[in-house]
């Protein structure tokens, strides 16, 4: 009794370890396993099989700083990361402030069920509709030539605002859902205060609204950033042809990025792929943590600042 009294931490930990242990062997198995293998693999100049001969080598490595064409791949996915997470902030936050302050009662139900419907149905799903919509004949083909008859066919499909369109109405929903529960927390009274005052309505949100909703926004940012940047099917499905003949030559390029560079290189283990395979994944994984890790930073920063 006395040494549970001394360290009932140590004690809370050991009653509990029979449910986290579970969930641990589960990561262990799917996640850090695998990932060992990739960098295994990664460090490897040929796949270790019988009649082949491999050692140990950093090239797979080397050549992400080395190959102007790598480089393109992870300047254009942090483009691609960056102008996502830009559109979902420009249309989410504004959603998001008419559902925490503007709206009140059943409307603001109705309008919350609407933010979180697309989480009803599968993302690959939702993604191969929007085929329906940026093909030729499609809705917004369909509409413009209502509108204006004879006017040029709209095409937009695999081309890189399809890419857009798709990552941000898959990720809108979670950039509405952070800025909402840090604006529904902000005190009504104190936007009441500031224009008691004098502040007009620019000026108090400026001062008092957004810094208090910044840790919700950045929040956001973290959830939309990590996915644009990792994110494959929207770009297979809707972003770019099913094969590619040529190398990308410049960041507009829907193909240019690259999770989309892994995929072929996965596609073609018997070109001796897995190795840059295994390295493309680790270098995609360290430029996902460290965006993330500023994402955190400045948004742990804005916490002690507010």
């Amino acid at each position: 009794m006395a040494e549970v009294m001394a360290n009932p931490s140590g004690s809370g930990l050991r009653r509990a370890m029979p449910l986290l242990l579970p969930a641990y062997i589960w990561l262990v198995i799917a996640i850090f396993l695998p990932l060992a293998a990739m960098v295994f693999f990664s460090f490897m100049s040929d796949m270790p099989l019988p009649g082949r001969t491999w050692a140990f080598t950093t090239g797979n490595y080397a050549a992400f700083f080395q190959v102007g064409v790598y480089s393109t791949l992870l300047l254009a996915s942090l483009r691609l990361g960056l102008e996502v997470t830009f559109w979902c902030l420009v249309v989410g936050f504004p959603a998001a402030y008419v559902l925490a302050k503007v709206l009140k009662g059943r409307a603001r139900e109705a309008v919350f069920l609407l933010v979180i419907l697309p989480f009803w149905s599968n993302g690959l799903v939702r993604i191969f509709s929007w085929t329906m919509v940026l093909r030729p004949n499609g809705i917004i083909d369909l509409g413009v030539q209502s509108v204006l008859p004879g006017a040029p066919t709209v095409d937009l499909l695999f081309t890189y605002p399809a890419v857009i369109i798709g990552l941000v109405h898959s990720y809108l929903p979670y950039m509405i859902l952070t800025c909402y529960i840090a604006l529904q927390a902000i005190d009504d009274s104190l936007i009441e205060a500031g224009r008691s005052l004098g502040a007009n309505k620019l000026t108090t949100f400026r001062r008092v609204v957004l810094p208090l909703a910044m840790p919700g926004i950045l929040t956001g940012t973290i959830i939309a950033m990590a996915h644009a940047l990792g994110e494959t099917a929207p770009l297979l499905m809707i972003g770019m042809v099913a094969f590619i003949v040529d190398v990308p030559h410049g960041p507009t390029d829907p193909a240019t990025v690259l999770p989309v560079q892994i995929y072929l290189w996965a596609d073609s283990p018997e070109r001796a792929f897995i190795e840059k395979t295994s390295a493309g994944i680790m270098v995609l994984l360290a430029f996902l943590i460290s965006m993330n890790a500023i994402a955190i930073f400045v948004r742990r920063k804005f916490e002690r600042r507010w």
